[in-house]
């Protein structure tokens, strides 16, 4: 099952599929370490719902839902 990003709640993981998107938003995405076949895991949404908070490789990362709905997340 292939969700985007936004859509997962908190504790679930999933494996990056697709990062979606042109330009300086998906650069910067993948250099922070977002890319294909990476496991991500949501961690908490801020309490008005944005930023979200992800951990990929060991680390945690805030990311506005304008960019999570850029990323294409396979459940495992």
């Amino acid at each position: 099952m292939v969700k985007l990003l936004s859509e997962l709640s908190p504790g679930e993981i999933g494996t990056v599929a697709k990062i979606h998107g042109t330009g300086p938003i998906q650069r910067r995405i993948i250099d922070m370490g977002v890319v294909v076949g990476s496991k991500v895991e949501v961690r908490k949404f801020a309490p008005l719902g944005d930023p979200m908070e992800v951990k990929v490789k060991g680390f945690n990362l805030s990311l506005r839902k304008v960019e999570a709905q850029s990323i294409e997340i396979k459940l495992s």
